[in-house]
């Protein structure tokens, strides 16, 4: 990640369009590096299991890469500005007078941020830390090599809840949940999927 400190307004924010790459973390920007497909895969199916539950119910609106957050920082100059992989926003935490086409106002309910192996980890933990204390109740660190994900809590921030193996995600955001499991989490389609086997078939 290249790292530069600048103080942006939410006008300069919009000005840079949309496919402007940057997050700004306590002041500062950072541009954030394309994803490979498998990183889209993940958030993909993360993103369609929780959908189905709250689309259901109508709780409110499960959104993709590329959703901003100002993490309710002054306009005047953005202090956090966070662009989860996968959001969730419940119908009362969207202001009356939310103008649809502008960055959300304030923090998610939900941020899941899907870690890349260049990622800083002193960034993705102040990112976290912002996140509970702007007031988005769980935060999920999703670790593709690994197949593990660290899940935190508002109501203990002190607490890590890691999941591996066969876990399913508990979370009380969405009670009764089913199918977010790890497996159904890092599942890759057929194509994707390299065999360790060598062919030997030629010799």
């Amino acid at each position: 990640m290249v790292i530069e400190k600048q103080a942006m307004s939410l006008e300069e924010l919009l000005a840079t369009g949309d496919d402007a790459r940057f997050e700004i973390v306590e002041w500062e920007r950072i541009d954030m590096v394309a994803a490979g497909m498998a990183h889209q895969i993940i958030a993909m199916n993360i993103l369609r299991i929780i959908d189905t539950y709250v689309s259901e119910r109508d709780m409110g609106n499960v959104l993709p890469d590329g959703m901003t957050f100002l993490m309710n920082s002054p306009t005047t100059g953005l202090k956090d500005s966070f662009i989860p992989d996968v959001s969730f926003v419940a119908t009362d935490n969207i202001p009356a007078d939310f103008d649809i086409n502008k960055p959300h106002p304030g923090a998610p309910d939900l941020a899941v941020e899907i870690i890349s192996p260049n990622d800083n980890v002193e960034i993705v933990q102040t990112k976290v830390e912002t996140y509970l204390a702007q007031g988005t109740h769980e935060v999920w660190l999703v670790f593709p090599k690994t197949q593990t994900v660290h899940q935190y809590r508002q109501a203990t921030p002190a607490t890590i809840r890691k999941y591996m193996g066969q876990d399913n995600i508990e979370t009380d955001l969405f009670p009764d949940m089913q199918g977010l499991t790890l497996k159904a989490i890092f599942a890759l389609p057929a194509w994707a999927i390299k065999s360790d086997t060598k062919d030997n078939s030629d010799t």
